[in-house]
């Protein structure tokens, strides 16, 4: 069997462990994760590494002493998810690992997507010592704290001399540039906010157009807004109220999604989001609720490790990674991996044995220059 089979049948033992029956789903802290780690720590020992697991549940397999370089990605996944997302850079780590004999950790993050309790890159925070003591306070939807599930505020560890995380594109650069691989530059920056248009809900029969206040139209012209500013711009819900057949609607509340690699270009496009938005609540008469909800900086991948996989195409990831906590307290890289029509987060998510094989290929190149 090679390498690569192997990878993408574990990649399939891995899909089938999920806290419901019929979909895959694995959150922080579950009887699913628990049994994911138990399998991939089984086959980190095959491999010669010795196993343990942090204070939150991170998965570490570790040769040899000393500093040394940390490959991987994460076991947690969203709802409904596919098999690859995250567990793919874990298993490829591994298999490269295992044809190699530098001093490495591989590890599996116990939560990167905060499904379960709202923080990302909860995993990584910890071992790059950035853990929020307030996320102890945090409670999932059955009231369960977070605190309840770990011990204490961890405190990290020594820090790697250089993270390395293989992932899945999750978008369709390299399969239209038919490429099996890609370096990633940056992390792309993050803005969201919450925004609402509120005017007057009436009678769908009785009201003139020309009287009206309508949330839902102010709305629907600030959402094409969006997609005109660029540079990746998204409303991804819309909540509008009353919500009848036969009422005018009197709020539309929207979120928005900003994303570039250029922080000054990201809060640009905001700016010019809220004054667009302004304009057309006075044009409409209707009041304007503006909440910015979050704001996360971009991430510049280290350029040397960048440098050391010559000849692959450079692309900017508009997703967060483990990669973006990890660079904050040591170099960092990352290599994405073609996938299928850039299907991510969904139970289609598909990637080729062949790409897979050159993943692994390029990653024990990367160990052997160390």
């Amino acid at each position: 069997m090679s390498d690569a089979t192997q990878v993408l049948e574990r990649c399939e033992a891995l899909g089938a462990i999920s806290e419901e029956e019929g979909l895959l789903v694995r959150r922080f802290g579950t009887p699913a994760m628990r049994e994911a780690n138990e399998l991939v720590g089984g086959w980190m020992r095959e491999a010669g590494l010795a196993v343990r697991e942090d204070s939150v549940g991170n998965l570490i397999g570790r040769r040899g002493d000393g500093p040394a370089y940390m490959l991987g990605s994460h076991l947690d996944t969203v709802r409904d998810a596919g098999r690859y997302d995250g567990p793919l850079g874990v298993l490829v780590a591994l298999a490269a690992v295992q044809r190699t004999d530098t001093p490495v950790e591989v590890v599996g993050f116990a939560d990167e997507e905060g499904l379960r309790f709202g923080t990302a890159y909860l995993g990584s925070a910890a071992v790059a010592g950035r853990f929020d003591p307030r996320w102890l306070e945090l409670a999932d939807e059955d009231g369960i704290r977070l605190g309840e599930l770990v011990a204490g505020v961890p405190a990290g560890g020594p820090q790697p001399l250089g993270y390395v995380e293989v992932h899945i594109e999750q978008g369709p650069v390299l399969e239209r540039l038919g490429e099996p691989l890609g370096v990633v530059t940056a992390i792309a920056g993050q803005s969201h906010a919450e925004v609402t248009f509120a005017g007057e809900a009436g009678h769908a029969g009785t009201v003139p157009m020309d009287s009206r206040r309508d949330a839902l139209a102010g709305a629907a012209e600030w959402v094409l807004a969006v997609e005109r500013q660029g540079p990746l711009a998204t409303v991804g819900r819309l909540d509008v109220e009353p919500g009848a057949r036969n009422v005018i609607p009197g709020s539309a509340t929207m979120t928005l999604d900003v994303r570039d690699a250029d922080d000054g270009v990201r809060a640009a496009a905001v700016i010019a989001l809220r004054a667009r938005a302004e304009e057309i609540a006075a044009r409409r008469r209707l009041d304007l609720v503006w909440q910015d909800t979050a704001s996360i900086q971009a991430v510049e991948m280290d350029a040397r490790l960048t440098a050391a996989f010559r000849g692959l195409p450079r692309l900017v990831s508009g997703a967060g990674h483990d990669a973006a906590m990890m660079a904050s307290v040591a170099p960092a890289a990352m290599l994405f991996v073609r996938c299928r029509g850039g299907i991510s987060h969904h139970p289609d998510e598909s990637v080729e044995e062949a790409d897979v094989a050159t993943a692994i290929d390029t990653l024990e190149r990367f160990l052997r220059a160390l």
